[in-house]
């Protein structure tokens, strides 16, 4: 993570379509098992998924019930697993240049 990014709290019924995407391609089998604590500038513990992009880093806030009822609630995961036809969905929207590249590399990984 770079530390010249700014950090955005939110909550996950807040954030845009496109991030929740992104959300959905990072944690395809849910959230609970990656929620971190942390305190906030008023001192109260949280939980939150981290979700880092080109320009922001994201601290999405949710409790492990919120968490969960995201996931049983969400039609695109299915018995806690984002559906198969869903992420191929969603990895084929367009990307930016560096999301392409970094697509790349990752297949030429895969392939040696």
């Amino acid at each position: 993570m770079s530390n010249s990014k700014p950090r955005l709290v939110k909550d996950y019924e807040k954030l845009t379509e496109e991030i929740r995407d992104q959300i959905k391609l990072r944690y395809p089998e849910g959230f609970i098992h990656h929620l971190i604590s942390f305190t906030d500038k008023e001192g109260a513990s949280v939980s939150a998924i981290p979700l880092e992009t080109d320009d922001i880093y994201y601290l999405v806030r949710m409790t492990k019930q919120e968490a969960a009822t995201i996931i049983e609630e969400e039609e695109d995961y299915n018995e806690g697993y984002l559906r198969e036809d869903i992420n191929l969905d969603l990895e084929e929207k367009p990307m930016d240049f560096e999301d392409i590249e970094e697509d790349k590399e990752l297949v030429e990984i895969k392939d040696k």
